[in-house]
């Protein structure tokens, strides 16, 4: 009979990775608390937070959720973090900016995003996605760019206009009235 405490755990985990968009798994061998601290402070600021997670158990919730994780995903000293899809990039660009995944401390396993199973590589790509308000920015520019584009062509036969009679006047001939 399994453990009961493994059992409310594995439920647990089950109804938060079924509400998640968004999953990160990175491996964390030869952390300091400190550094562990700093990354889950990180984290903290932006409302997430890391979970060190029994490997069996992280499988187990996956599997009720209807997913089956890569063989390689869960295995070692392993952190999950999850949430919106917003989350699971904003996760990973904390973790690719991190002094500890420069020291080789931290390192991208793979993950969830959307329903779709993430590798390593498809991971650490999280980071290069931008953000929603940078959507919006991008978004806005690209609506923005025809209307200036609008208004500069409209006011150019008026701007010609104006500088062709101030032409006139500053080589001393006087502008033509019509």
């Amino acid at each position: 009979m399994p453990n009961l405490i493994n059992e409310i755990v594995v439920r647990q985990l089950s109804d938060e990775f079924a509400r998640a968009q968004g999953l990160v798994v990175v491996s964390v061998n030869g952390l300091t608390v400190e550094e562990t601290e700093k990354l889950r402070d990180s984290l903290a600021e932006r409302g997430m937070r890391l979970r060190v997670v029994r490997n069996r158990l992280a499988q187990l919730a996956l599997k009720n959720r209807g997913i089956e994780p890569p063989p390689g995903l869960f295995g070692g000293n392993v952190a999950c973090s999850w949430g919106s899809s917003e989350d699971a990039i904003a996760m990973a660009k904390i973790v690719k900016g991190s002094e500890a995944r420069k020291k080789g401390k931290v390192a991208f396993r793979g993950g969830l995003f959307e329903g779709n199973l993430l590798d390593a590589k498809g991971a650490a790509a999280l980071a290069e996605l931008p953000g929603k308000n940078e959507l919006r920015a991008m978004l806005l520019g690209l609506l923005g760019g025809p209307a200036r584009s609008l208004a500069t062509l409209v006011q150019a036969p008026g701007a010609s206009l104006a500088r062709a009679l101030q032409a006139h006047v500053d080589k001393g001939q006087p502008a033509a009235t019509t």
